[in-house]
C-alpha cells in the first residue's frame, strides 16, 4: 500500500516538473504557429550587447555560404536586434526591386544614428562601388563591435574597483585606527610617563 502511494507520488512528481511543462508549451506553440517563437525577455531589461556582432557574423555567414545580398539580408533581419533588423529589411526590400546596390543601403540607413548600422551601411556602398568581398569587411565590423564591447566591459570594471576604493576606506580606516595606531600609541605613552622622560 506504502509502495503504490510512494510511486504515484513520484510520478505527480515528475509530472509537475517546470521542465516538463516548459517543454509542453514550446511544443504547443511550435505546433499551433509553425515555428518556434524566440524566448521573450522581461519588460525592463537591456537586450543583448552582442546581438549586433552575433548578427553581422551571421550576415557574413550567409555571404560566405553564396546567398545573395538581398536574400541574406532577409534572413539575418529575421533574428537581429531592432536598429539593424529594421536597416536589413528596408536594404533587402529595395535589392529584391532591382535598386542600385550603394542607394539601397544608403536610403535604407538614412536617419539611423546607431553606430553599427551606419557602419554596416558605409560598408555595404564602399564594397558595391569597389567591387570587394562584403563578407569579410561585415565580420571585420563584427569584430570590432566585439573589441568595442570588451574595451566598455574593462572600463566599467576598472571604474568599479576604483570606486569601491571609497567605502572600504571608510569603512577600514577607522579600525585600522582604533586597533593598529591607537593601542600602540597609548603604549609608547605609557612607558614614556612611567620613565620620566617627559
Amino acid at each position: 500500500m506504502t509502495v503504490a502511494i510512494a510511486a504515484l507520488l513520484a510520478a505527480l512528481a515528475l509530472m509537475m516538473l517546470p521542465g516538463r511543462v516548459g517543454a509542453v508549451r514550446r511544443l504547443r506553440r511550435l505546433h499551433d504557429s509553425g515555428r518556434a517563437e524566440p524566448p521573450r525577455s522581461a519588460a525592463g531589461t537591456a537586450a543583448d550587447p552582442l546581438g549586433v556582432a552575433t548578427a553581422l557574423d551571421l550576415l557574413a555567414a550567409c555571404l560566405r555560404a553564396g546567398l545573395p545580398t538581398a536574400a541574406a539580408a532577409a534572413a539575418v533581419a529575421i533574428e537581429a536586434p531592432e536598429p539593424l533588423a529594421s536597416v536589413l529589411r528596408r536594404a533587402s526590400d529595395l535589392l529584391a526591386l532591382g535598386a542600385d546596390a550603394a542607394t539601397a543601403w544608403e536610403q535604407a540607413a538614412a536617419g539611423t544614428t546607431d553606430d553599427s548600422v551606419v557602419g554596416l551601411a558605409r560598408t555595404a556602398r564602399r564594397s558595391a562601388r569597389s567591387g570587394t568581398g562584403l563578407a569579410t569587411a561585415v565580420a571585420e565590423l563584427a569584430e570590432r563591435r566585439r573589441g568595442e564591447l570588451e574595451d566598455a566591459a574593462a572600463a566599467c570594471a576598472e571604474r568599479a574597483g576604483v570606486l569601491i576604493g571609497g567605502p572600504l576606506g571608510l569603512c577600514f580606516l577607522p579600525a585600522f585606527l582604533c586597533l593598529g595606531i591607537i593601542p600602540v600609541v597609548i603604549g609608547l605613552a605609557g612607558r614614556v610617563l612611567e620613565g620620566g622622560l617627559l
